[in-house]
């Protein structure tokens, strides 16, 4: 027996005239070309108004936070990066996604399967009346293949690709986020750190006036309603101190967290004399720049991008759907199972596919539901740089504000130096008395608090103003 194949003359004269069917069809439809992307549209805008004259250069360094020149720093955000929750949580979607383009590629490619079977039947002899066993075995293999003439399923890749940049962009966010909050907790327990040295003194003066108080009080020079206010005065310090405590501890606990260590077992030690934390300088940049930069933004332009491709995806869905089936089967007795006797029972089919979708209301329903999240995707893009905008504007116009309160917070310490000195030197010669001594040092600790406070709003404000212009990370076009 010659191997038998379903492939015939007659078979290609219908493949044929499907294809032929196919052509008339496409023609009576609308016209399905892909409508290119174009980027949303945004708000004109040049510069920044609150634009900086000591603007840094344009690019930002990657570790821009190393521009603090704190090496402790460093090794926490490096810490941060291998063990936040977070970015772990961001890196497993990151690769979710990747593998859904995976999944989606596999459908371009054609599906094996194949199968055996092996019926047994029996039967009776009539002659030696006992039963006898006929086993047969078939292997049957299929062969599926869609063929993505029109492109519909290599739109559903690219979907998924942007949906990945997406991810990546949100991952980048994450980053970008977690290194600025490590920051901001770090500067914020140094603040800490500093204030209770200052509210020590403070109370170590404050204890000092008491104790003049109550001796002006036993000789009658003052009366008692002057020893019970600075008594007052005392136990508000303190608790102040306790409080400035609790906070720095709950700070550190907080910064445990994002280290991805439990609370309660980081301890960050409190710094030498020479400590000190530089300035940074005020990354300069174009709006378009942020644009191109600034992870959050990205990754709303790359799912407005992802719901334009399933719109396109949708509309071709229009089109008909062309696949190829194959079939190949051979069979025989298991007490027979030679090689030629596998050739001579083979057999071979090709059997071409054509969907015409004449009417489905699906389709229609799909494409306006793609449509409108595309609205609603450029929507949240538009709002999305908008606040960037914004963030980048109020972080310029707080760190001028601070730098230059600065400046008559340093006059201010400066004048109220001079006056200690000058009380200190009065206090010597008999002319002023040491309560006027702790007094004048006790208004110049109070300024030195309010310096702290400043200095730190002006590292929170340099922190918030890196992370609205995008950290450092490479402009990109989306595309």
């Amino acid at each position: 027996m010659s191997i038998v194949t379903a492939i015939t003359t007659n078979n290609i004269k219908v493949i044929k005239s499907v294809l032929v069917c196919g052509l008339i069809y496409l023609s009576g439809c609308e016209t399905l070309s892909e409508t290119p992307y174009v980027k949303p549209t945004t708000p004109d805008k040049a510069g920044w108004i609150a634009d900086s004259a000591d603007a840094a250069t344009d690019a930002i360094d990657p570790q821009w936070w190393k521009g603090f020149e704190d090496p402790y720093l460093n090794q926490l955000i490096e810490l941060a990066i291998r063990e936040n929750s977070d970015l772990a949580i961001a890196m497993a979607r990151l690769n979710q996604a990747g593998a859904a383009i995976g999944e989606v590629e596999a459908r371009t490619l054609p599906s094996l399967s194949s199968g055996l079977t092996t019926p047994v039947s029996y039967s009776r002899n009539p002659v030696s009346n006992d039963y006898e066993t006929n086993s047969q075995y078939s292997l049957n293999t299929k062969l599926n293949w869609e063929l993505d003439i029109w492109g519909k399923l290599q739109k559903g890749v690219e979907a998924k690709q942007s949906a990945y940049r997406a991810s990546q962009a949100d991952w980048r966010a994450v980053y970008l986020n977690t290194a600025t909050q490590v920051a901001s907790s770090y500067f914020l327990i140094r603040q800490f750190d500093a204030q209770i040295d200052i509210q020590q003194a403070s109370l170590s003066s404050a204890d000092q006036i008491l104790t003049i108080y109550k001796s002006q009080n036993r000789e009658g020079l003052v009366s008692s309603k002057e020893v019970l206010r600075q008594q007052a005065e005392l136990n508000s310090l303190k608790r102040t101190l306790i409080d400035l405590q609790r906070e720095r501890k709950i700070t550190e606990n907080a910064l445990a967290t994002l280290l991805g260590q439990p609370a309660g077992n980081l301890q960050v030690p409190k710094p030498d004399d020479s400590f000190k934390i530089a300035d940074m300088p005020i990354p300069a940049g174009l709006p378009s720049q942020l644009l191109r930069r600034r992870p959050d933004i990205l990754a709303a332009e790359y799912r407005v991008l992802e719901a334009h491709q399933l719109v396109g995806q949708a509309k071709l869905a229009k089109l008909p759907s062309i696949s190829l089936t194959t079939n190949a089967q051979s069979g025989s007795s298991l007490a027979s199972a030679a090689l030629n006797t596998f050739l001579k029972t083979f057999t071979f089919g090709l059997t071409p596919n054509i969907n015409f979708p004449i009417f489905n209301p699906d389709t229609e329903a799909r494409i306006k539901r793609n449509e409108a999240s595309k609205k609603t995707e450029e929507a949240k893009y538009r709002k999305t740089v908008l606040i960037a905008f914004q963030e980048v504007e109020d972080a310029l116009v707080n760190l001028s504000a601070r730098r230059a309160q600065r400046q008559e917070l340093f006059s201010e310490e400066q004048h109220l130096s001079d006056v200690q000195l000058q009380v200190a030197a009065q206090m010597r010669e008999g002319i002023a008395t040491q309560l006027e001594v702790f007094e004048s040092e006790r208004r110049l600790l109070n300024v030195r608090q309010t310096l702290l406070n400043n200095r730190q709003q002006i590292l929170s404000e340099t922190l918030t103003l890196y992370k609205a212009m995008g950290g450092g990370w490479n402009e990109e076009s989306v595309q």
